[in-house]
């Protein structure tokens, strides 16, 4: 047996919200919408991870989800523009990622970070 797909769930009945926020705003892709339910990730291969954490480092808590992107600084401009209430960073991490903690509209902890050897 070999795991295929993580999906993360999240409950909201405000799914225009969703849209707003993962896709207008990180810009991943509408994979699935079936009106009740709404798949957003990348047409192209993601790796399958789970992270299981005490504290979320540097003294914040653990988010619901860490989303990695190509360029951190862009995504903040982009979540401050869009009025998604910023609650830490952007800072840069001594294990080498640069991310900033953002709020989604269902109030889940978003961790958005990008490896500092990987900028573009």
């Amino acid at each position: 047996m070999k795991v295929k797909r993580i999906v993360a769930n999240i409950g909201t009945q405000d799914l225009a919200q969703a849209r707003r926020f993962y896709q207008d705003v990180l810009g991943l892709d509408l994979l699935m919408d079936h009106g009740w339910i709404q798949t957003f990730g990348s047409e192209t291969a993601m790796s399958v991870q789970v992270s299981v954490a005490s504290e979320g480092g540097s003294g914040m808590p653990v988010p619901d989800l860490s989303i990695e992107v190509d360029d951190v600084d862009a995504a903040f401009v982009r979540m401050k523009e869009a009025g998604f209430p910023i609650e830490y960073g952007p800072a840069d991490e001594p294990w080498g990622v640069r991310r900033f903690y953002v709020r989604d509209p269902f109030g889940k902890l978003i961790n958005v970070l990008a490896h500092m050897n990987h900028k573009p």
